[in-house]
């Protein structure tokens, strides 16, 4: 293959990827009034030890700039999913903790989230399938820390969500 020529491949993941979470956010916001990633964002919360993260933790954890996860929050917080704390050692820090509202919204999304992994990625494949396909993916740069997403190993753990 030429420098010049871009792979099939690299254009059907770059498209199912694109369709996959616009379909994933659709189902959360009309179920639940959750997009994706205001959904990522509670469950980055979720698994955080105390269920709260620095503003600027969570920001990375969730692939979102500073500012992006500010304003996230903001909403987040005026839906009382979300709320600030001060940390008791440093004034200048702010963490963002999840509150009941949220854990009890994020559970329910959680449910229509696995739904969708399952109808639109998991059954159309195969178990051999599958693990190929991961073992392909994690060659991906970026893609080989799957298994600290979230706290745990995909393998021996539920679909992420």
């Amino acid at each position: 293959m030429s420098s010049t020529t871009i792979p099939t491949a690299w254009v059907r993941l770059l498209l199912g990827h694109t369709e996959l979470t616009r379909r994933m956010d659709a189902h959360l916001r009309d179920a639940h009034g959750l997009s994706l990633r205001e959904y990522e964002v509670l469950l980055a919360l979720s698994d955080a030890p105390g269920s709260r993260l620095r503003r600027v933790d969570l920001a990375a954890k969730v692939l979102l700039t500073q500012g992006g996860v500010t304003r996230m929050l903001e909403s987040l917080e005026r839906d009382g999913l979300v709320s600030r704390g001060a940390s008791p050692t440093d004034r200048r820090v702010v963490f963002a903790e999840l509150t009941g509202a949220g854990r009890r919204r994020l559970a329910a999304a959680r449910r229509t989230h696995h739904v969708d992994i399952e109808a639109l990625f998991t059954a159309r494949y195969d178990e051999a399938e599958l693990a190929e396909l991961d073992a392909l993916l994690a060659r991906l740069p970026g893609a080989g820390g799957a298994s600290g997403w979230a706290g745990g190993d995909p393998a021996t753990r539920p679909a992420r969500g």
